[in-house]
């Protein structure tokens, strides 16, 4: 049983209810793969807009998953986000969770949900920064937020990557001028429940989908990877 069967599983009792009133209720069953972004009261949670189709593309293109076409967008605080088998979370301003964001959040990570987190400021003394990590600090604990090691699972879970790629955002100077050669995690009993990435890869994929054909590489490979990882880790 993979991540997204055990977290629907496990939450099935308790969503019931309202899963069966929602849009995630057509998804879960007819999908294996759906792209939820997150928003929440604090900051710009409504970044990167076109990003999700290309990685939605992406996943298409090289992959047997069955993916819904469509990004959902769901509150933190709603508790159908506890039946979503991937989370996206974004922003560049301030990120302060109210108690029944901060609820949710834990409790999907910590019962087999996988967020992934992009600073889009790609720096790592900013708001987003530095208000995310003292939030994951106050619901796991000061020690909980890790770099990933290069030979982590998700660096080979489709496509190979040495480590995380490197960012036009990155290398041109903006943020803190340096290129991060890592990217950090929460593990809950030996899996990635958090990803958290300070080098911006929202809005390196935010653009056209039909514009991947002028790439020379197409860098929407390593957003596979997470979502591959997410689903079957």
């Amino acid at each position: 049983m993979n991540r997204a069967q055990f977290l629907r599983l496990m939450l099935g009792a308790a969503a019931g209810a309202w899963l069966a009133r929602s849009p995630l209720a057509h998804a879960a069953a007819d999908y294996d793969f759906w792209f939820t972004r997150l928003k929440y009261d604090s900051g710009d949670w409504d970044v990167d807009q076109r990003m999700p189709a290309n990685l939605i593309t992406s996943l298409i293109d090289y992959t047997n998953l069955r993916v819904d076409p469509k990004e959902h967008v769901l509150a933190l605080a709603d508790p159908k986000m506890l039946a979503a088998p991937f989370c996206y979370l974004a922003g560049h301003k301030l990120v302060e969770f109210n108690p029944d964001e901060r609820r949710n959040f834990e409790r999907y990570v910590r019962n087999g949900g996988f967020v992934f987190v992009d600073d889009c400021n790609h720096d790592i003394d900013g708001l987003f920064a530095k208000s995310f990590e003292a939030q994951m600090a106050k619901i796991f604990g000061a020690k909980a937020l890790k770099k990933l090691p290069k030979n982590h699972a998700i660096y080979r879970s489709f496509f190979v990557f040495d480590g995380p790629p490197a960012t036009g955002f990155e290398l041109n100077g903006w943020g803190d001028d340096l290129v991060h050669d890592y990217l950090k995690g929460i593990e809950i009993d030996g899996r990635l429940g958090l990803l958290y990435s300070n080098k911006d890869y929202g809005c390196e994929w935010d653009y056209d989908w039909r514009n991947k054909r002028f790439l020379a590489e197409d860098n929407t490979k390593f957003g596979v990877n997470i979502v591959m990882y997410a689903l079957n880790s």
